[in-house]
């Protein structure tokens, strides 16, 4: 007779070869889950991840995991970073979000000479923050630019050691300065993260603990060495994690796909402990697992977060592929992206959407770790990058049309 438990083994040997291996960044993330769940109130109270909680981060390698190997940092491929944000989102909606932006500083430096994005990130696993709102004012000075405005959306901005905004350029007579093509001159800049004054403004319906605050600077002097032109961005770094200028927007769906996995964990713990009333068995008592309601309910939305991932991961492994081998992924792939990406906010919003319903009243109480899910999916989802503009975009290039920017 055949052994079937050594045939369970070599099954689940042959899964595991299957999987991507898991880096020493994902791992010490996954090990960060009782300190985060310990600070999860705190998180929602003071409407920021606690010291406690970035440097474990920090020491962890998350802020670091997108610098290059030259400086120290992880230079990790970019399917395994999706997969680092995705585990910490899973853990805590803000702590994954406040992953994804920080550790952006890897990608933002290689926009600069060298040199001077060394002197800036001089601690690899140090946070960065930014905004894309050109809401600033840069006036040309002697050797830069004197910097004034008002950043909404600042995610991080309370931790981060380097914040990058984004500026409208004046000439010295404080006159605007167009390009050729008519459109104002715009650039980023790079200043200490000392330098900016944050506002109190982050009351949100979720990602409370994101410190998503506005933040503001008057006439800051920033050298031309710390300041790039956009969109034109050019990298220093010829090497595969560096050659898209926008290959950071491409993990923007990490958090989504963790916080509606952690609604699928939610629920499961809820529905197997949480009683309820079933009317038409005059008034018996069973637990909500029992409920066929609740049975379709975690199968559409296993479904839903699932089909969402494999596609992401697919086509972000895709783009990897052709990256690696000094190649540019052509138009249709990076369009397909954007529909991978707009379809896994639309489809883990609608499997957190479904469990929160199914949970019925009990979901509306602060207490209810799917209340929470609720709103942290929801408040992501209004980010631009989720937004109809990209569908438009992907639509644009699948219709054969020229798209209105490329910036994806």
């Amino acid at each position: 007779m055949k052994d079937r438990s050594n045939s369970h083994s070599d099954k689940a040997s042959a899964e595991a070869a299957c999987l991507p291996p898991v880096s020493a960044i994902r791992a010490a993330a996954n090990e960060l889950g009782p300190l985060i769940r310990e600070a999860a109130d705190e998180i929602e109270r003071e409407r920021r991840l606690p010291e406690r909680v970035t440097r474990a981060m920090k020491e962890a390698g998350v802020f670091g995991m997108a610098m290059p190997n030259t400086w120290g940092g992880a230079e990790l491929e970019l399917p395994e970073q999706l997969r680092v944000i995705e585990a910490l989102a899973r853990l805590d909606g803000s702590v994954g979000w406040c992953a994804l932006i920080g550790s952006a500083g890897g990608f933002m430096s290689s926009w600069l000479d060298d040199d001077a994005a060394r002197g800036l990130f001089k601690d690899v696993n140090a946070s960065t923050a930014g905004s894309i709102f050109f809401a600033g004012k840069a006036v040309e000075a002697e050797g830069g630019y004197r910097v004034s405005g008002r950043w909404p959306f600042v995610s991080g901005c309370q931790h981060s050691a380097i914040i990058v905004l984004t500026c409208h350029v004046f000439d010295r007579d404080d006159k605007p300065i167009f390009r050729s093509t008519g459109l104002h001159e715009t650039r980023l800049v790079y200043v200490a993260g000392s330098k900016a004054k944050v506002l109190d403004t982050w009351y949100s319906t979720g990602l409370r603990g994101s410190g998503s605050h506005d933040v503001e600077m008057s006439d800051v002097f920033v050298p031309d060495r710390c300041a790039v032109s956009f969109p034109d961005l050019h990298s220093c770094r010829p090497r595969p994690l560096y050659a898209h200028p926008f290959a950071f927007a491409y993990l923007f769906p990490g958090v989504a796909i963790g916080i509606a996995r952690a609604a699928i964990d939610a629920f499961i713990d809820v529905a197997s402990h949480r009683e309820i009333t079933i009317a038409a068995l005059g008034g018996q008592r069973v637990l909500l697992r029992m409920s066929p309601h609740a049975q379709i309910a975690i199968s559409q939305a296993q479904g839903l977060i699932g089909s969402a991932r494999s596609l992401v991961l697919e086509i972000l492994g895709e783009i990897w592929s052709i990256l690696t081998h000094d190649a540019v992924p052509s138009l249709s792939l990076r369009a397909n992206y954007l529909v991978a990406m707009t379809h896994a906010h639309r489809s883990c919003t609608e499997a957190v959407d479904i469990l929160y319903k199914t949970n019925g009243g009990s979901s509306v109480y602060a207490h209810c770790p799917l209340e929470r899910c609720f709103r942290d999916i929801h408040t992501i989802n209004q980010h631009h990058l989720a937004s109809l503009a990209f569908d438009e975009k992907a639509g644009q290039v699948l219709l054969g049309l020229e798209p209105f920017d490329q910036l994806f």
